[in-house]
């Protein structure tokens, strides 16, 4: 169990730092080229930017606290935030033709993040 959290915490902050990245670096007229970012045509640059630095902390609260030993409660915590973040996602998605593939990714990653949030609180919490 403590290898699958751990596994799913990893690829839950790859994703992070993934979208992170081009959030916060890449010009948001370019995210919005592309097929999944046409949200972006309508969202602020500061408020794209801003999501993106939140996706880059939430790689380094999934993963940094439980290998330095330091607040391990936030590993649960991270996953319930990308919880609700994965919820704006689908929700923004949804509104866009074809987004529906986009949600459905995003209820992946919801569901990845759940499972964190469940077994780092119940059956497999890190101690302190």
């Amino acid at each position: 169990m403590d290898v699958g959290l751990w596994i799913a915490g990893g690829l839950l902050a790859l994703v992070a730092l993934a979208g992170g990245i081009s959030k916060t670096f890449v010009p948001k007229e370019k995210l919005a080229a592309h097929r999944g970012g046409e949200w972006t045509r309508n969202a602020a640059a500061g408020f794209v930017r801003t999501l993106g630095v939140l996706e880059l902390l939430a790689a380094a609260g999934l993963i940094l606290p439980a290998l330095t030993g330091i607040a391990p409660v936030l590993v649960p915590i991270t996953a319930a935030c990308w919880v609700g973040l994965m919820v704006g996602a689908m929700i923004t998605h949804l509104r866009y033709d074809g987004g529906w593939k986009f949600a459905i990714g995003n209820l992946v990653w919801l569901a990845v993040a759940v499972f964190v949030l469940w077994g780092r609180l119940g059956p497999q919490p890190f101690t302190t």
